[in-house]
């Protein structure tokens, strides 16, 4: 790093003093709090682009949002180069970075971590980031100071992308570091065109020709940027009715009483929906839309049954083993040995115990990671066909390029073989879901389209879809503590090993209960600990998870749940 690389830093970040008395993490959320106090942050997380791009040699993505929260909050997290998220190597340094107390800490902090990665400034490549918001009013000054800390870093360029969903800006940063098209059209018609491939009427299975799907779908948009581009999508997708509302053009105010993450937490229907809704197939967005669930309204009440993430996972996972099975079926005339794709299911400690064993009892591979989207998706990835997805309703499915390459294979010699026969229908069910689904990270519009689709292909309403299994009650509460870190947990955090003792007290009181299952967890934002419980009724998960909030409280001396 040059003396006019130094100078151009000092000089542009004492624009940009942190605000006093404020530590920020950088977490599986990237960085989330209250839009006034994020300048700073948004300014040096593009320094962090800037220099994650000049590492990689590759196209790196901003997205400034703050999802499920309530609107005077904002944030920002990067997208590497394959539409994932920031790898976790990364993270110390943005916080270091977030918290720098003034421009020549900011500065040594640079030049040590650029020594560390051996990141040159001298080499042909220029960084280059994909810029992105959604729709908070805060987010236009906030891009403004991540503009300011890219140009920092000598030759670098940016290129702002406009409002969009989340998911759409990692569709781009991956369609682009693939050699793609990766237009916000380019995404759109890849999303229609193969909806409408999954949808064509030679895939449809014989016994369900005919039937139209269950009227329509009734969308809550959670008053943000996903309802203003499914407006666009569902244009083009011929043959969906999909109804819309709580769009970022109406009066409401962006997740407040709306959205995917009230509707999973409080399990009542959102705001715009009421007793003419009763027995319609809905759906709500976050904020940011990458979260989606369904749900059906109750007769005479704002109570609703809500259709999960953990449902979701199972439409999808039954839907590919089923098309899996079709093709153990083929005999390939080639010396090798046959290939038999691993079919993997991801899920945490979060997932509802009826989903577990419903997934296992149809033969599939299921392992439970930590909590967090980055730690699914890794563990997805080692699968040829990788499924995960969070309760909350965050997820996607992951193709391997081996998998793709053998359907593309298959295709082709069943095309000179046995074209139509079921067979090459169930390669091209799976070649289209691959294209449907957005592999970069979770996405409520490619997810939307393709339950959509799926629901064609079995002729099943959501009612139906809904009777998959009877998910166990369960209660969440949160404990509030000194020190969070007190509590370390271990087997992808259904064991405590710290406190001692703690883990032998709740085996205890998870005992008294008929299917009883409850673990703790520290939060990764907050000082407080996350209690999970699950039992054979409402009123025996809420006391298992009461009384192990009580346990939380006396190993660790202080708190109060709620």
């Amino acid at each position: 790093m040059n003396q006019q690389q130094r100078n151009l830093i000092l000089q542009s970040s004492s624009n940009f003093a942190p605000p006093k008395g404020v530590r920020l993490l950088y977490g599986t959320a990237g960085f989330r709090t209250d839009a006034t106090l994020l300048r700073s942050t948004l300014y040096r997380i593009g320094i962090l682009a800037a220099l994650r791009s000049l590492k990689t040699q590759s196209l790196i993505g901003l997205m400034i949002t703050a999802s499920h929260n309530k609107v005077s909050d904002n944030g920002v997290k990067i997208a590497d180069p394959n539409g994932g998220m920031l790898s976790q190597n990364w993270e110390p340094f943005a916080d270091s970075l977030a918290n720098a107390a003034d421009p020549l800490q900011l500065l040594q902090l640079i030049e040590e971590f650029v020594r560390k990665e051996n990141i040159s400034f001298d080499n042909a490549y220029s960084a280059e980031i994909l810029l992105g918001r959604d729709t908070r009013p805060s987010g236009e000054s906030l891009l403004e100071a991540a503009k300011q800390g890219i140009s920092s870093i000598t030759g670098a360029i940016y290129h702002d992308m406009g409002i969009l969903t989340t998911p759409q800006l990692y569709w781009m940063v991956r369609a682009r570091n693939m050699g793609m098209n990766s237009t916000e059209q380019d995404y759109i018609e890849q999303l229609s065109h193969s909806y409408e491939l999954m949808c064509l009427v030679e895939l449809i299975p014989d016994g369900i020709k005919g039937r139209k799907s269950y009227d329509k779908v009734v969308v809550d948009g959670a008053n943000g940027v996903g309802g203003d581009k499914l407006e666009v999508l569902k244009d083009m997708c011929g043959g969906l009715s999909i109804e819309l509302r709580n769009s970022s053009k109406g009066e409401g105010i962006l997740n407040e009483g709306v959205g995917a993450d009230f509707v999973q937490k409080e399990k009542v229907m959102p705001s715009g929906f009421g007793p003419n809704d009763v027995g319609l197939r809905c759906a709500s967005f976050d904020g940011d839309a990458d979260r989606l669930v369904y749900f059906l309204v109750q007769p005479d009440s704002k109570a609703i049954d809500l259709v999960d993430g953990d449902k979701m996972l199972s439409l999808f996972a039954l839907f590919i083993k089923e098309q899996l099975d079709v093709l153990k079926d083929i005999e390939i005339e080639k010396p090798c040995e046959p290939y038999h794709p691993r079919l993997g299911v991801v899920q945490t400690a979060y997932a509802n115990g009826a989903s577990t064993d419903y997934l296992k009892n149809l033969g599939l591979d299921v392992v439970f990671t930590l909590t967090g989207v980055k730690y699914l998706h890794e563990k997805a990835s080692e699968y040829d066909i990788g499924i995960y997805f969070e309760a909350n309703g965050h997820g996607t499915i992951l193709f391997s390029d081996s998998v793709l390459s053998w359907l593309e294979a298959r295709n082709s010699e069943l095309s000179s073989s046995s074209t139509g026969s079921e067979n090459q229908k169930a390669v091209l069910r799976l070649l289209a879901a691959s294209k449907l689904i957005n592999q970069a990270v979770g996405d409520a519009l490619s997810g939307l389209l393709l339950v959509e689709a799926i629901l064609l292909h079995t002729g099943w309403s959501i009612q139906k879809w809904n009777e998959l299994y009877k998910d166990l009650p369960s209660r969440q509460l949160k404990v509030k503590v000194v020190d969070r870190t007190a509590v370390v947990t271990a087997n992808a955090e259904t064991i405590v090993v710290q406190p001692a003792g703690i883990q032998d007290a709740i085996d205890s009181a998870t005992a008294k209960y008929h299917h009883g299952r409850c673990f703790i967890r520290p939060s990764g934002t907050e000082d407080v600990i996350r209690v999970y419980a699950e039992a054979t009724t409402q009123e025996e998960a809420d006391n298992l998870a009461s009384d192990v909030a009580k346990l939380v409280d006396q190993f660790l001396e202080l708190g109060s749940s709620h």
